[in-house]
């Protein structure tokens, strides 16, 4: 039902630590917004691995103080998951858990792997048994086949075999292992506090443990920290990067560097480059919540319309809430929306939304916001057409499935019922983008796809 685009998911893992359980908690609290779906904690402890893990939010999951003392260990890792790939289910909740040939190894994943046919149909055809239906699962089982004698170069190996995003925390009874694909899809930040290391999908989940952000995770790096410290080796390397530039136009919380660099500060270039490509002749700015807020302040600071509060988000009413009637979708939108009626009543307004993939929720704002009162409704996007699907882990995967996809700018205004609608360019959006020069994933974009897909899939990019 969302208009928004789903999140992939969010990872922590921390070494070194009496409070590992403790710490990687309040990490998953930082990064519940990649993930609310189920949520989970592995901890080592030398001899033993110990996992807790169901569906819902953190809070949910972690209600009871009793389960948190039962994670004894010093190192962790944790995962809030949203089903890019894999049905919303308990079996399909992270981390997962193996027994190897030398002990037990559990994985959390932030990402989708673009070879999984393949690889399961393989390991199906020479006898594996899978419990889920992730891709994720299908890492583990790599691992335990792979020859090689040591965890690390195992992990290796298996990172060797897959295609497609991921961003990965590995626990065993001593060790913590963390990668990140060649590519570089995924963020994958590293952290210190004090004598512990911390690894986090974003530095938000360092700070809310008062961790230092020391630096990325580079594209194909494996680390490896136990008893001895901290060890790191490049596993694989590519030419070409493709950061995920979603990242900073929605995904990733404004406070938090995502690949080196701070998303509050793009937003508000955003913004800012979009009040130059598309002017409007208003009263104010507002922005959609929150993932818009700062854009619409760089989008106001840049145009001279004064920017004003005229939505308000009910945030206890979660992304999965269903409410009676599933039909009654306007009725779902004003659950989490209000209209500020004293800032909207005859004023001409410019509403500033980060993305639009269905065009569902915006199109009955759109309605709150005229029956408020507003005179004119300009619409302004802080990124380029969403056209072509994604494949590395956002969860819109055929075309059909995208309002600009089989739309021109102008239906798509009809359809919203606006007066103007104005996308940010693709040339404007890596023109403001941290490190110009850097390159970035914009398939859904562009349709330019950094990682083939392959036959089945190049279906869906044009499945009408």
């Amino acid at each position: 039902m969302e208009q928004h685009v789903k999140h992939y998911c969010g990872i922590f893992g921390t070494y070194g630590t009496p409070e590992a359980a403790h710490n990687t908690v309040l990490g998953l609290h930082a990064l519940q917004h990649r993930g609310e779906e189920s949520c989970g904690i592995t901890t080592g402890d030398g001899k033993h691995i110990h996992t807790h893990k169901g569906m819902g939010q953190v809070s949910d999951v972690f209600a009871d103080a009793s389960d948190i003392a039962r994670l004894t260990g010093h190192l962790a890792i944790g995962h809030n998951r949203y089903s890019t790939t894999g049905s919303d289910n308990i079996v399909n909740a992270q981390p997962f858990v193996a027994e190897c040939r030398d002990g037990s190894i559990a994985v959390a994943h932030n990402g989708n792997l673009t070879n999984t046919a393949d690889l399961r149909s393989s390991m199906q055809e020479t006898g594996a048994i899978f419990q889920t239906t992730t891709d994720s699962e299908l890492i583990l089982h790599l691992i335990a086949r792979s020859p090689e004698p040591e965890i690390s170069n195992r992990v290796a190996d298996a990172l060797k075999q897959i295609q497609g995003a991921y961003s990965l925390v590995f626990a065993t009874e001593n060790k913590l292992i963390a990668a990140r694909d060649p590519h570089g899809f995924r963020p994958l930040c590293l952290g210190q506090l004090g004598d512990a290391w911390v690894v986090a999908s974003e530095s938000c989940a360092l700070d809310i443990i008062s961790a230092r952000y020391i630096r990325d995770i580079e594209p194909g790096e494996l680390v490896v920290i136990d008893e001895n410290g901290l060890r790191t080796h490049t596993f694989a390397s590519v030419e070409k990067k493709a950061f995920c530039i979603f990242e900073y136009i929605y995904f990733s919380r404004p406070d938090s560097l995502i690949f080196g660099d701070n998303v509050d500060k793009t937003r508000r270039s955003l913004g800012k480059q979009l009040a130059k490509e598309h002017p409007a002749d208003a009263d104010i700015v507002i922005a959609v919540p929150d993932s818009s807020n700062t854009a619409a302040m760089g989008y106001a600071e840049a145009s001279g319309i004064k920017h004003e509060i005229g939505l308000i988000r009910n945030h206890y009413v979660g992304r999965t809430f269903i409410t009676p009637g599933q039909g009654n979708r306007g009725a779902k939108v004003r659950l989490k929306f209000n209209p500020v009626r004293g800032v909207l009543n005859g004023k001409r307004v410019v509403v500033i939304e980060d993305s639009i993939v269905r065009g569902t929720t915006l199109r009955h704002l759109v309605r709150m916001i005229r029956d408020a009162g507003a005179l004119e409704v300009h619409v302004r996007i802080s990124c380029p057409p969403i056209v072509a699907p994604c494949f590395y882990g956002i969860d819109f995967q055929t075309t059909k499935e995208l309002i600009a996809g089989e739309s021109t700018v102008e239906e798509i205004r009809e359809h919203l019922g606006v007066d103007s609608l104005g996308y940010l360019s693709l040339e404007g959006m890596i023109k403001v983008a941290p490190n110009a020069g850097r390159q970035y994933c914009t398939a859904c974009f562009s349709r330019d796809y950094p990682i083939p897909v392959g036959d089945t899939v190049s279906k869906l990019i044009l499945e009408k």
